[in-house]
This record gives structure tokens, C-alpha cells and sequence, in this order.
């Protein structure tokens, strides 16, 4: 069976390191790099009830999008179970549950992120956003109105609403940048884009975006589609690997109508 550290180094030939932002945390970030493993739970976070689903169904690793820890933002000085990050670290070293993320690195990789993404609401000609890597430009095969477009993003990406700004024009040219990329509203309309599909946009965002589409569906809804992406390229590297997705890590926000 595969060791932790060889599933590691497969999923960096895919999403190599130096794709990642200078601020993430990427890699194997807790647990045995030695383990040999026979199941892997796949998710877009590790949180507290994807370790549970872990330790239920006897994986021994668990793959995500993003950092169980960003050690950039938040210096781990300890591991103790008096707040919520050290109960959940504490989790997985007791039940010997390792993590391997790969977050920003993700998002640039060819067939990561934001292809994902692209694909999903069906657009074709794929260009790259800037020059990080992270964010994608397609178009579609045919044009499509504002409120066309917004309907098949809520069933492509299974949103339960979604915010967004119109911009007064069809839909045919699309950038999208998969959760928090409002910084790149400037650059998607340089390249000509009609419409922006991106997450967490803030109140100014939406107020100084003009003459584009503005959506955002959901950092979740943006970015968990990649999970199905890991599973098949896993699948093909490591056939004798059991890799399961994760059915207990949903969207926490709700909408109340």
C-alpha cells in the first residue's frame, strides 16, 4: 500500500509547490509521512466533523483544498484542547489520522480548481485569468441572458442562492476564480469578460463593478466540485487505494428567504 508521503508527492506532480501563494501552508500538515494507507476521506476542509467521518469509516488520511492550519496567519505555539484548532489537531494525532491540503497550488494547477470549475458551468477555450495562475476564462458555447446564466450556476454547482450585480449585458464571456478572487474583477474585465463568477465578494466590490455580471455563488459551491477531481486522480495513480468523498462536509451558510 501507498505511504502517506508518496500520496503526498503524487498530488505535487499534479499541483506542485512553488504554485502556491508565499502565505499558504500546503502539504502534509499533520500526521506520519511513513503510514502506509488504504483509505483516503476526501473534502474541501478539514473541520472537526470530517475528522469524526475519518475516524468512522478507518481512513487513515484525509485530503482537502484547504490548510487544517496556515501557520502565516496563525502561529501554532501549541496543541491543546482548550480552543477549537488545538481539539481538532489533538483528534487527528489520537486516532492517528493524517492531513495532506493543497490549497493555492490547487487553484493554479492545470485541471485543478478553477478548471473544474470552468467546465462545470460549461465553458469552453480556457485561458488563464492572471499570472498567478489562479482564475480561468472560457466562453460559452452560445449567449445566454444574465438571468439564463444565474439559473444554470445554481444547478451546476448545487447552490442554495447566490448574490450577484448586473451589469446590464448577456452573458457569452465568463471569468471565474474559485472562492474569494474579487481582486481579480479588474483583470476579468481587462480581457473583455461580460461576466465574473467568483465567492465572498464585499459590499464595495459589487458597487464599483461596472459594465460586468458580477456572481458570487458560495466559497463552498466554488471550490468543492475539485473534490470529485482529486478522487479520479487518485484513482487513477493508486487503484488499490479506497477513496472516499466526504457526505458529512456541506455549506454552513444558509439562506433565509
Amino acid at each position: 500500500m501507498p505511504t502517506v508521503r508518496e500520496i503526498e508527492q503524487s498530488l505535487y506532480a499534479w499541483a506542485p509547490r512553488d504554485l502556491a501563494e508565499s502565505w499558504d501552508n500546503v502539504g502534509l500538515l499533520v500526521g506520519s509521512e511513513s503510514r502506509e494507507v488504504r483509505r483516503v476521506l476526501i473534502a474541501l476542509d478539514v473541520t472537526d466533523w470530517v475528522a469524526e467521518e475519518a475516524i468512522r469509516c478507518g481512513a487513515e488520511l484525509i485530503v482537502a483544498h484547504h490548510p487544517v492550519m496556515n501557520c502565516t496567519w496563525h502561529k501554532v505555539q501549541s496543541v491543546v484542547d482548550d480552543n477549537a484548532q488545538g481539539r481538532l489537531l489533538t483528534k487527528l494525532l489520537t486516532h492517528s489520522v493524517s492531513a495532506i491540503c493543497m490549497h493555492t497550488n490547487l487553484d493554479a494547477a492545470e485541471g485543478g480548481v478553477n478548471d473544474v470549475l470552468a467546465k462545470k458551468l460549461g465553458l469552453e477555450g480556457l485561458s488563464l485569468l492572471n499570472e498567478e495562475k489562479i482564475g480561468r476564462v472560457g466562453t460559452l458555447k452560445c449567449e445566454k441572458s444574465l438571468e439564463q446564466f444565474l439559473q444554470d450556476v445554481i444547478q451546476s454547482l448545487g447552490c442554495q442562492g447566490l448574490r450577484y450585480r448586473d451589469g446590464g449585458i448577456p452573458v457569452r464571456k465568463v471569468a471565474v476564480g474559485g472562492g474569494a478572487c474579487a481582486e481579480y474583477i479588474p483583470q476579468a474585465i481587462a480581457l473583455g469578460c461580460d461576466t465574473f463568477v467568483t465567492a465572498d465578494v464585499k459590499y464595495h466590490d459589487f458597487l464599483d463593478a461596472e459594465g460586468i455580471n458580477l456572481i458570487d455563488a458560495g466559497h463552498f459551491e466554488t471550490e468543492n466540485p475539485v473534490c470529485e477531481a482529486v478522487r479520479a486522480y487518485l484513482a487513477e495513480r493508486f487503484p488499490q487505494l479506497e477513496l472516499v468523498l466526504s457526505t458529512t462536509h456541506k455549506s454552513v451558510i444558509k439562506y433565509y428567504m
